[in-house]
C-alpha cells in the first residue's frame, strides 16, 4: 500500500474547539457512558461546577441551583456573572478567562482557561446565560458552534446559568446517574460550609465541613473524637477505626484530588511525624496509619495538576511547610486532648503487636517449609 506524499498539504491546523471534540480524552480523560463517577459526562458537570463554585469562593453569590435529567445539566449561580461584553470567547476561545488574574481569582480550582470551553465543545447544546447590573447576555452553541445571541435588560439579580447537553455521538448512550451528581455536590458542600446547593430541589448545606464527610464515609465508630485543625489556607482532621487499611480525602481549592499528589503525601509524613514527636517513640509509618481515616483540604493560589481532569496534585514546594503545619497542629491537638491521645496510643501499639505476630507467624512457615523434604 503506498503512502500519501508528506507535503505542506498534509499539514493541518484545527480550530480549537475542534481539537478538543477530536482528542476529548486528552481534555476531560475517558469518555464513558455515565455508569461509572469517573466518566468524562460529570468532568463536564464538574467544571461548570467549579466556575460556580469559585463564585462562593471569592464571596459572591451562596446559592446555587442545580437541575438535572438524564441528559442535560443546568447550573445557575447568584456570582458576579461572566463579563458581558467577553462572555462568548470565556466559553468559546481557549485560553481566555480571568483565572490567569490572582487578585480576581484567588484561590481558583480552575486555571487553565480549557473547562467551559471543553464543555462546550463536546456538547450537542450548550447555553450560557450571564447576568451583570440589570443586563443580559444569551448565547446557545451546538457543537462548540454559536447559533444563536441574544441580549437586553432584566430584572434578574447578577449570575451565571449554564445548560449543557453532552454530544450523543462522542459519549454514546450516555445517561446522568443522579446518585453520582448528588454525591459530588454533597462533596462541594463539606468542602465549603455555607455553600447551599439545590439539586432538583433538595438543598444540601453542611456546618460541619469535613468531619460531615468523615461522618458520611466511615460506617464503623471511631476511636477518639476526630482531631481536627482549621486554617484559611489548610484545614485537616483525622481519626481511627477497627480496620487495618488506611483511607484519605484530598482537596485543593475544593477540588478532590482522588489520586493525591503532593499534599496527600506531606499530609501523612505530618501525621507521623507529629505522632512520634508527642511521644516521644519511633513508631514505624505503617503502625501508625494503619485504620487511619482522615481528610486535607488546602488552599494555594497556583495549583499545578498532572492532568487536565485535576485528580493529583504536582505542586512540590508546599509540601515541606504542610508536613511542619500537620506536625506542629497535631502536637497541640494531642495535649489539648490526652483521652484521644492515650485511645491512640493504645490503637498504635495494637497495630505493632498485630504485625510483629504476624512477622513471627510468617517467619515459622518458612522455618517449617525449609525442614519439609522435597
Amino acid at each position: 500500500m503506498s503512502m500519501a506524499p508528506y507535503t505542506e498539504a498534509s499539514i493541518v491546523s484545527l480550530a480549537s474547539l475542534d481539537h478538543i471534540r477530536l482528542r476529548a480524552g486528552m481534555y476531560i480523560g475517558r469518555l464513558g457512558d455515565g455508569s461509572q463517577a469517573e466518566d468524562g459526562i460529570y468532568t463536564l458537570f464538574k467544571e461548570v461546577m467549579d466556575n460556580a463554585v469559585d463564585e462562593f469562593i471569592m464571596g459572591y453569590g451562596d446559592i446555587i441551583t442545580v437541575t438535572t435529567n438524564a441528559h442535560s445539566v443546568t447550573i445557575h449561580d447568584l456570582g458576579r456573572g461572566i463579563p458581558l461584553g467577553k462572555m462568548i470567547d470565556c466559553v468559546s476561545k481557549i485560553n481566555t478567562g480571568a483565572k490567569y488574574t490572582q487578585d480576581v481569582f484567588h484561590f481558583s480550582v480552575g486555571l487553565n482557561g480549557v473547562g467551559l470551553k471543553a464543555v462546550n465543545a463536546l456538547s450537542e447544546k450548550f447555553i450560557v446565560r450571564s447576568v451583570r447590573k440589570r443586563k443580559y447576555h444569551y448565547a446557545m452553541f451546538c457543537r462548540g458552534v454559536l447559533q444563536d445571541v441574544r441580549q437586553g435588560s432584566t430584572k434578574d439579580p447578577d449570575g451565571t446559568e449554564i445548560t449543557f447537553s453532552p454530544d450523543p455521538t462522542i459519549f454514546h448512550e450516555f445517561a446522568f446517574n443522579q446518585e453520582f451528581l448528588k454525591q459530588k455536590i454533597r462533596r462541594y458542600t463539606y468542602l465549603h460550609p455555607g455553600l447551599q446547593i439545590s439539586f432538583n430541589e433538595k438543598t444540601f448545606v453542611s456546618k460541619g465541613g469535613l468531619l460531615d464527610l468523615l461522618n458520611e464515609e466511615i460506617s464503623d465508630n471511631p476511636l477518639y473524637p476526630p482531631l481536627a485543625f482549621h486554617h484559611s489556607t489548610l484545614s485537616f482532621l483525622f481519626t481511627h477505626i477497627e480496620a487495618h487499611n488506611e483511607r484519605y480525602f484530598s482537596f485543593v481549592n475544593g477540588q478532590e484530588t482522588i489520586d493525591g499528589g503532593t499534599h496527600l503525601t506531606a499530609f501523612k509524613e505530618g501525621i507521623v511525624k507529629g505522632i512520634n514527636d508527642y511521644f516521644n517513640k519511633n513508631f514505624i509509618s505503617n503502625d501508625i496509619r494503619e485504620g487511619l481515616v482522615g481528610c486535607i483540604a488546602i488552599k494555594i493560589a497556583s495549583p499545578i495538576f498532572e492532568s487536565q481532569t485535576k485528580n493529583k496534585l504536582g505542586n512540590t514546594q508546599i509540601r515541606a511547610n504542610i508536613i511542619k503545619d500537620v506536625k506542629t497542629a497535631i502536637i497541640q491537638e494531642l495535649k489539648k486532648h490526652p483521652s484521644s491521645a492515650e485511645r491512640l496510643l493504645e490503637k498504635i501499639k495494637l497495630n505493632e503487636k498485630t504485625r510483629k505476630n504476624m512477622q513471627f507467624i510468617k517467619q515459622e512457615l518458612k522455618e517449617k517449609q525449609k525442614k519439609t523434604p522435597l
